[in-house]
């Protein structure tokens, strides 16, 4: 069953005092998020795929186009702060840079209180809330005790990956925009990144959108990849179909930008 359905979705920005210069960011683009599934969506800078991620995250309005989320169209269906809200509660992002996800004048974990105030059941007391806080920190192979009380600029990158997955955990979402969420991390952080969102899929249920650069590791994480050029979708399919046959040329060279000791163990 599809979770996320987004139909000839386009956003189109004006540039200039007088809106003359048009930029068409992403045109028709079409694919389908199943329960559980992980997609990616792969495209270099510009491509159109982070653009993408914000309309589905209701950041941004497309232009013209639809998001079906749940059997629902997120920009007309969703019109009264609580739908609005419940929406919030299902469908999570993890972006690129941990570093802006955070306000430097508050403790890390008051992202995880935010999350645990937007439960539909809340815990019972403050004791209460801060066993969940712990508990969630936990699961992401955090010590409560390294982080509680600390500010945004005393843990590292990957300490703050961590703990916005943590808050995906107390959310329980059903969908995950992950946007480049190991790009601006240590090397040795990155794989328990992947790890812990295959985990929550795992255990929940919950579809992801991964938004990468690297086709490598869009085909290790991915159920399904559509690589994005210029604002479309120009190749689309299983991993194996994409990466081993790939049709259009931008594919191609994205293909051959794979290095080649991890092509050589994922035997491409």
């Amino acid at each position: 069953m599809s979770r996320l359905v987004v139909e000839n979705l386009t956003k189109i920005f004006t540039l200039g005092f007088f809106s003359r210069k048009r930029i068409e960011a992403v045109k028709n683009v079409s694919f389908e998020v199943k329960e559980g599934e992980i997609v990616s969506l792969v495209g270099e800078s510009g491509s159109g795929k982070t653009t993408t991620a914000k309309m589905i995250l209701r950041l941004i309005p497309p232009t013209s186009g639809r998001i079906i989320f749940e059997g629902k169209d997120i920009w007309k269906d969703l019109k009264d702060h609580e739908s609005i809200k419940d929406f919030r509660r299902k469908v999570h992002a993890v972006f690129q840079d941990p570093f802006a996800s955070y306000n430097p004048f508050y403790p890390v974990e008051r992202t995880l209180w935010q999350a645990i105030n937007l439960l539909e059941k809340k815990p019972s007391n403050k004791k209460e809330a801060l066993e969940l806080i712990k508990e969630s920190l936990v699961r992401v192979g955090i010590d409560p005790k390294d982080v509680l009380g600390k500010y945004p600029h005393q843990i590292s990158g990957g300490q703050k990956q961590r703990i916005m997955i943590a808050r995906c955990w107390i959310l329980r979402p059903l969908l995950i925009v992950a946007d480049e969420p190991t790009s601006m991390i240590d090397a040795s952080s990155r794989g328990g990144i992947i790890q812990l969102l295959e985990e929550l899929r795992k255990e929940q249920g919950t579809s992801i959108i991964f938004i990468t650069h690297d086709l490598g590791l869009a085909y290790y994480v991915s159920d399904n990849i559509f690589v994005m050029k210029d604002g479309e979708i120009v190749e689309r399919g299983h991993p194996d179909k994409v990466v081993l046959e790939p049709t259009h040329e931008y594919s191609k060279v994205l293909v051959e930008s794979i290095p080649k000791l991890y092509r050589k163990l994922e035997g491409l």
